[in-house]
């Protein structure tokens, strides 16, 4: 069977249309359409429904599209393994790409200093950084669009995935220099007259926060959620309220007064979970990726289980 018919499976499942799967996999969608047909007709079954909306896999397509995944990556593993011993990449190095998913606050914290390490020491390794909360981080797992992610989650709960945590992320109230509270203590009662700009539902140190000052009787905080942190930064940063993030995402504001710290009731640090699919063979450019995350941001771990 050839493998570019289940590659177009398998985007097409993914995305859900013609026209997406064809930009995915670099091809004419008339191309796509005629590899789908081959292989409705190699294996005897319709494989999606045509709905005006797009296309949506057939209960015999959701049957085959895990065998068909597993197909893929033994081919993906195949070629790997015969790489390695051809000496592929200068001087028989590693080579490949590796798409990456973390949380923004991640991104824009604990990964360059990673990838720039890679180029020195694997130039061959090419790591596609993803920044993507953590529904769509899951989400890229599932679809095969991510191979890694790191996730800021104190438990993964999907079955499928793989998780361990590499490191632990400490937390801190930040606010404006000039707010009231700036370098000073809070209690619960006194942080929820204030107005906090939080991270968008799903992150679990932000839902935390909400449930707390929620719980308090009486309690009417004022909460606006972003999508973006740098969002929430730069309205604490205004002075219209407080907010609660990763202590990596705000110390070059601390340190250059922009902001300043609020000692408000402790909350527990967050585990930086570095996940992949369970069924899904790992690399050796993925595994080097693993490792280099390890390394850098969790120094006590090992790698990440192929």
């Amino acid at each position: 069977m050839d493998t570019r018919l289940l590659r177009a499976f398998v985007a097409l499942a993914r995305t859900g249309s013609f026209t997406a799967a064809a930009t995915e996999l670099h091809l004419a969608q008339s191309t796509v359409t005629v590899q789908i047909r081959s292989l409705e007709r190699e294996l005897g079954t319709r494989l999606f429904d045509r709905l005006p909306a797009g296309t949506t896999p057939t209960p015999s397509g959701r049957r085959l599209l895990e065998e068909a995944e597993r197909v893929l990556d033994a081919e993906a593993r195949l070629r790997a393994t015969a790489a390695a011993g051809n000496g592929a990449g200068v001087d028989g190095a590693v080579e490949g790409q590796v798409a990456l998913g973390a949380g923004e606050s991640l991104c824009s914290s604990n990964l360059p200093r990673v990838i720039a390490s890679l180029r020195r020491t694997h130039p061959g390794v090419d790591v596609h950084l993803h920044a993507a909360g953590t529904a769509a981080a899951v989400e890229g797992l599932h679809s095969g669009r991510l191979d890694l992610v790191l996730l800021l989650e104190p438990e993964i709960e999907a079955a499928d995935l793989v998780a361990r945590p590499i490191a632990y992320e400490p937390l801190v109230y930040v606010a404006a220099p000039g707010h009231r509270l700036a370098g000073r203590g809070a209690g619960w009662q006194e942080l929820a007259d204030e107005s906090f700009f939080v991270h968008e539902e799903g992150c679990s140190y932000s839902d935390r926060l909400v449930r707390s000052l929620l719980a308090l009787p009486g309690a009417r905080p004022r909460l606006t959620r972003f999508g973006s942190i740098e969002a929430a930064r730069s309205c604490v940063a205004a002075g219209l309220g407080l907010t609660l993030l990763p202590q990596a995402t705000v110390e070059r504001q601390l340190r250059d007064g922009l902001l300043a710290r609020v000692d408000g009731p402790p909350m527990p640090p967050v585990p930086v979970q570095l996940t992949r699919h369970r069924r899904r063979w790992t690399s050796p450019a993925g595994q080097l990726v693993a490792d280099e995350l390890t390394r850098l941001i969790g120094p006590e771990s090992a790698p990440l289980g192929r």
